[in-house]
């Protein structure tokens, strides 16, 4: 008796948390209501077997509860009852399955005119790239990554030179209008996810995925990544501004094209100088997802923060200290593990530089300044 009280109580308690509970879902920022329908048809299900299941159960130990003098009957074969349960269990997920289907199917077929956006994700940050004017978008090829170019597009090819570029963690999109994400992973399996739009797609290395929206709410809301990526993983977010057409055609106007950014690297003079220098090792620090763990604003991560950084003395997991000074940067980026910061893992990959390329690093990090005199580590 106890044991069925107990599981009265159970599903008492469940029905009122579901039905009293302040935690609902909240309104949608897209034209995805049928993803919240699809979800309330499921939680119905669900919760009509668990209360049915529990309850009969509840009946059962009420029903042939132990008493003297009485035996169970052995009755190994009903086929009444199984041809009950085979066919309740195959409505449930007949009723479960069917309408995900249907949602499924429609969520990978955008309509004609929908606006194409290309979504690239590396450890652990995201790229963007638009059509340009001529409505096309260029061959990429993972081949083709460079710090020059990051996104990995064809040179040689003429419709790629119009694609407008974002090389950043932002990206606005227009109110009101379809809108197609393609999704490609430059290194390691990730996940295109903004909560509020009902929105996610996995991003598989040597794949192009892809899903559509419709915008129906302004705002500015965060992407992030929804499969484990690496060390740096937490931290690989983004955002996604939305806004009116007028405003997004201006903000679309100011980015640059994909010939802009070539002329931009190869024009005589923009190499060698220490401003140059500086950029290019703010481009690898993004592109190699340096500044996934080291953060440049002071903040705590996954590595120390950049900021106050060179000309800092460091306690080394050792017990030893060393001054940071450009040789043990450059020590630092091509033996990441030789000499740890005491209070954090050696986890740090070693990656593929060029000397030139340590050398855009050091440089980049520099521009951070010193720790002032006394600090602590930030």
């Amino acid at each position: 008796m106890a044991m069925a009280v107990a599981l009265v109580v159970i599903v008492v308690a469940a029905l009122l948390f579901h039905f009293l509970s302040p935690w609902w879902i909240t309104p949608i920022a897209s034209n995805w209501k049928t993803m919240d329908d699809t979800l309330t048809i499921t939680l119905v299900i669900t919760g009509i077997f668990f209360v049915a299941i529990n309850l009969f159960v509840v009946y059962m130990l009420m029903r042939f509860s132990h008493r003297e003098g009485r035996r169970a009957h052995y009755q190994p074969e009903n086929r009444r009852l199984e041809v009950w349960l085979i066919a309740g269990t195959t409505l449930g997920i007949v009723l479960l399955l069917a309408p995900g289907l249907f949602v499924y199917a429609e969520y990978v077929r955008p309509p004609p005119g929908a606006l194409e956006l290309e979504a690239i994700g590396t450890q652990w940050q995201w790229r963007f790239r638009f059509r340009g004017e001529d409505g096309k978008l260029g061959r990429s090829d993972i081949r083709f990554v460079s710090a020059a170019n990051p996104f990995g597009l064809d040179p040689d090819d003429p419709d790629a030179l119009g694609n407008v570029l974002i090389d950043s963690n932002e990206v606005h999109v227009p109110l009101n209008k379809p809108l197609k994400v393609l999704l490609r992973s430059h290194d390691v399996l990730h996940d295109f996810y903004v909560p509020q739009f009902r929105a996610r797609m996995n991003m598989v290395p040597g794949m192009v995925t892809s899903f559509w929206f419709t915008p129906t709410k302004p705002g500015r809301y965060e992407i992030l990544c929804s499969q484990l990526c690496g060390v740096g993983h937490y931290n690989m977010r983004g955002y996604i501004v939305v806004e009116d057409e007028a405003a997004f055609q201006a903000w679309l106007k100011s980015q640059p094209t994909f010939a802009a950014t070539m002329q931009k690297t190869s024009a005589p003079g923009t190499t060698g100088g220490a401003g140059d220098k500086v950029s290019l090792g703010k481009v690898l620090a993004q592109a190699k997802g340096c500044t996934a763990c080291h953060s440049t604003d002071g903040s705590p991560g996954v590595g120390p923060t950049l900021k106050g950084l060179y000309g800092k003395s460091e306690t080394l997991a050792d017990g030893t200290t060393a001054i940071v000074d450009e040789a043990y940067l450059k020590d630092s980026i091509v033996n990441p593990t030789a000499r740890v910061v005491k209070g954090y893992a050696p986890i740090m990959p070693k990656v593929e530089l060029t000397d030139g390329e340590v050398a855009a690093l050091v440089a980049y990090i520099e521009t951070f300044g010193s720790a002032p005199p006394g600090g602590v580590k930030q």
